[in-house]
Order: C-alpha cells, then sequence, then structure tokens
C-alpha cells in the first residue's frame, strides 16, 4: 500500500462505554507508532497532529488541551507550575489581563475556587488550586518525568522538601512580608519570631547544602523548583547580602537555581533586596476628618464607591507590587562633600594602621554640617546577663536598621567579659538628626538612650576613634563582641 501521509497515532481498541478522559490518557501506555493513514479509520484513533506534539521532550499534550493558568504575571506561587512545565515540554497559558482583586472576584472564577485566591490551573477534566498541587499535576503530566525520581525513597525525600520549604521558609517569609506591605497588623514580637524561625530554617537548609548540589539526587526535581520559588520572595524583598552571607550554601544554591534557562526564562534578571522593606505606617484619621468623611459620604455615596477598588486577596493571592514611594527627605538635603560609600570602603579594605589611614581618612572626610554622629546605649543592661541572647538582641536590631543603610554607618560594641553586659554604639547618619522614618519605623530606636556627638570636645572625639577601631579595652573592660553596620 502507498503511503500517503503519516501521522503520530495512539490507536485505542474501542472496549470502552464512553471515551477515555484527558486524565485517562495520560495515564495510559503510550508507545507512540508512525502508522499509515487509512480512511475510512478501522478502529477509532485518536489522531495527533505533528505540530501539537513534542515528541522530543517528552509531552503529549496537543494544543487543543493547552492548560490556563489563572495568576497575575509576577506571583511567585505561579512560577512553580510554569517552571515545571517548561522542564516537562508542556504548555501552560497564563490567561491575559488577568487583575487580581478583579479577575479573581468574578462569578466564574469563584466556581473554579471558592475561596478566590490564585493561582487556578484550569484543564479539561476541571480546575485545580493551591500552588503546590497545580506544581505536581503539571510535573506529573509528562511520563518519567525527570521532575519526580523514579525510587520510592527519592519520591519521600521530594515530598518532604516541599513541606520544608512551605512550612519552614514560605510561611516565615510571609509572615515577615505581610505586614510590611501593609497586609497585616506590624508587631515586632511576631516579626523577630519569624525571623529567628526563618534563620534557623535556612541553618538546616545550609547544612544539608554542604554536601549536595540540589535537594534530591543529582538534578532538578520539584522539591527545588518550590524552594527556589519561595525563596525568590525572601531574596528579592527581605533578605539583603548581610542577611543571606550566614548562609553560603543556601546563596549557592539560589542563584546557581535561578540562573538555569528553564528557571530564569519565567523569572528572569534576579536582583537580592538592597534593604529590607520599610514598615507601611497606616496614618488614624482624627476625628474631625472622620466626622467630616462621614458627612461626604452620605453626599456622595455613589462617588465613593467608585473611588473604592478591591484590594488584594492575601496568601497565595498576593502578587500585587507596592505602589512608589515619595522621595526620601535626606535625598532632598543640599549635597555633602562626604561621600558616604567611599568611607564605608575606606573602613572595610584598612587592614594595618588603622588609626593613621581609617581613623584619619574618617575626620578628613567627615562633613559636620551634611552628617552628624550619636552616641546610643542600651537603656536596659542589667537585662543582658546570657552572652548570646545579648548577641542577638544586637544582631536583630543591625537587621531591622536595613531600611537606613543608604544614609548611616554604625558601629555596636557589646562590653564585658561577665553579665551583665553593656550595649553601646556610635552612629553617623545623614542630617542633624536621626532620620525621623528610622525613629518611626525601627522600633529598637526607643530601647537605646541617644546623645548627639560634640566633636569640639576632645574626649567625645576620641570616644569615637575608639569605638570605630574596636579598642580594646574599651572603658577599661573587655569586648565580648563589635559589629558593624554599613
Amino acid at each position: 500500500m502507498k503511503i500517503c501521509k503519516f501521522m503520530f497515532a495512539l490507536e485505542i481498541q474501542h472496549r470502552a462505554t464512553k471515551p477515555y478522559s484527558t486524565s485517562q490518557l495520560h495515564r495510559l501506555p503510550l508507545p507512540l507508532v508512525l502508522l499509515p493513514l487509512r480512511y475510512p479509520p478501522r478502529s477509532p484513533i485518536l489522531h495527533f497532529n505533528l505540530q501539537h506534539l513534542k515528541p522530543d521532550r517528552g509531552a503529549f499534550l496537543p494544543s487543543a488541551m493547552a492548560l490556563v493558568l489563572h495568576a497575575g504575571k509576577t506571583n511567585k506561587n505561579s512560577f512553580k507550575a510554569l517552571i515545571a512545565a517548561e522542564y516537562n515540554g508542556v504548555e501552560v497559558k497564563l490567561v491575559p489581563d488577568f487583575e487580581m482583586g478583579v479577575s479573581n472576584k468574578t462569578p466564574e472564577f469563584i466556581k473554579m475556587n471558592p475561596i478566590g485566591k490564585v493561582p487556578v490551573l484550569e484543564t479539561l477534566d476541571g480546575p485545580i488550586f493551591e500552588s503546590n498541587a497545580i506544581a505536581r499535576y503539571v510535573s506529573r503530566l509528562k511520563a518519567n518525568s525527570p521532575l519526580y525520581c523514579s525510587s520510592l525513597i527519592d519520591y519521600g525525600h521530594i515530598e518532604q522538601w516541599i513541606d520544608f520549604a512551605t512550612l519552614e521558609i514560605d510561611s516565615n517569609i510571609l509572615t515577615w512580608f505581610r505586614p510590611r506591605m501593609g497586609r497585616a497588623v506590624y508587631l515586632p514580637p511576631v516579626e523577630e519570631a519569624a525571623i529567628a524561625a526563618l534563620k534557623r530554617a535556612l541553618g538546616a537548609l545550609n547544612t544539608h547544602l554542604a554536601s549536595n548540589t540540589y535537594l534530591v539526587g543529582h538534578s532538578v526535581t520539584l522539591a527545588d523548583i518550590i524552594l527556589t520559588c519561595n525563596l525568590f520572595l525572601g531574596f528579592t524583598k527581605l533578605m539583603t547580602k548581610s542577611f543571606t552571607s550566614e548562609f553560603p550554601h543556601v546563596e549557592r544554591y539560589f542563584w546557581t537555581l535561578v540562573n538555569q534557562p528553564n528557571f530564569k526564562k519565567i523569572l528572569g534578571e534576579v536582583k537580592q533586596a538592597e534593604s529590607v522593606l520599610p514598615v507601611q505606617s497606616v496614618k488614624k484619621p482624627d476625628e474631625s476628618s472622620k466626622q467630616k468623611h462621614t458627612d461626604e459620604s452620605k453626599k456622595e455615596p455613589k462617588k465613593e464607591a467608585e473611588k473604592e477598588k478591591p484590594k488584594a486577596v492575601a496568601g497565595e493571592g498576593e502578587d500585587e507590587a507596592p505602589k512608589p514611594k515619595p522621595k526620601n527627605p535626606l535625598d532632598l538635603l543640599p549635597p555633602s562633600k562626604m561621600i558616604l560609600d567611599e568611607w564605608k570602603r575606606l573602613y572595610s579594605n584598612t587592614k594595618t594602621n588603622f588609626r593613621e589611614v581609617a581613623i584619619k581618612g574618617f575626620w578628613d572626610m567627615y562633613d559636620p554640617e551634611g552628617y552628624s554622629l550619636w552616641f546610643c546605649e542600651y537603656k536596659y543592661n542589667d537585662e543582658n546577663t546570657v552572652s548570646f541572647v545579648t548577641l542577638n538582641k544586637v544582631g536583630g536590631f543591625l537587621q531591622r536598621m536595613d531600611l537606613a543603610r543608604k544614609y548611616a554607618f554604625g558601629k555596636m560594641l557589646v562590653i564585658g567579659s561577665e553579665p551583665p553586659f553593656k550595649v553601646k554604639g556610635l552612629w553617623l547618619f545623614r542630617g542633624q538628626e536621626i532620620p525621623k522614618f528610622v525613629l518611626d519605623e525601627c522600633y529598637d530606636m526607643e530601647l537605646y538612650e541617644w546623645r548627639k556627638v560634640d566633636i569640639s570636645d576632645e574626649a567625645q572625639k576620641e570616644c569615637v576613634n575608639q569605638m570605630i577601631e574596636d579598642q580594646e579595652p574599651f572603658e577599661g573592660e573587655a569586648l565580648l563582641d563589635a559589629k558593624c553596620f554599613k
């Protein structure tokens, strides 16, 4: 018989009383064979046009079965399925013009996910919500997918790290992130506990990655995709270099993964946060403004309704970018002859003759009109009875000062060889006063007594020198530790 045209075909014997569903087809053994096209067919044949197949990548979804993902383009939870699709050669399309707070409120969306969260994957067999469930579904669309290892123990380890990525990493990052975006009440003790729990998790992860390139086995699995997407929010919004430098193997792992072609195609260029997002303070209206608002709302209810727009749903639905912030008042000050970054470089690069090079260089650069120096002392030194707790307290303070990194330099000394330990500091701030946004947003500031340095007083000037230099003994006592904010 002369073969006129070849197509890939899966010959399905007509033994079932109803057609195979999409999910049943995925579970069938799929020995694709080249068959001559016959008319009329002797048995029901599902024909796959060659242009709809990606046999070299093992994916058997024709274009008519393309999966549709409902989420915004910047939603880190949608990235999980999109990256998994790249590895499996599966086509997943983002729904166009998705608007958080609008698209996910429609009756059609609520029918797919009753609580209105994103992402939601639309398949021919019905919708799937929850990002990890969607990523698992996409990962299993390919027979023998590399995203799931073959052995049972490897499968268990993949699921183990997915849970770890969700419960230990993602939940703590979100607890840190949401209040700073104005999506939850900012409570400093809650944030401090979340950061501590996150550091504990990153420490455990760092230990595992010290001897492993990937979480499971020797190639990327679904666990790596989910963990990296969860770390993505932390690295780009909260975790500065000074924070992540404590976990070098996690750093190596993250930057290795986000630069893999399949990751990079979805994530684009990834840049680490230079400072922690400042807390968005909510101003409470006074009584007169409340009354005025009430009167206006009675007069113009329709106008007010038009102005209001639905807010983004929290949790998996968070993908709206923060509104542009007004320019920092410190950027509007007259130019200063002191370039803060030059001083920081001089401090970091001076290894010998510190007094003659770094200290002298500081006073040569210092601009008393553009900058001010401040001493600080912890108010409750009698409580500093445990060394590691005291050190963690100071470390947490410096972490929360990240919002001022562009405008400040600081030294914090923990003084004493035995408890109670004293905590004292020296800070250089842009401007003549401690920046208001620092006082408003870093709650630690009120735990210290602040005193402006009088540089005309030689004793105070010498104290500045000693604190910059970490001179020991300091005020007649040994130094337990000295930390620098730069």
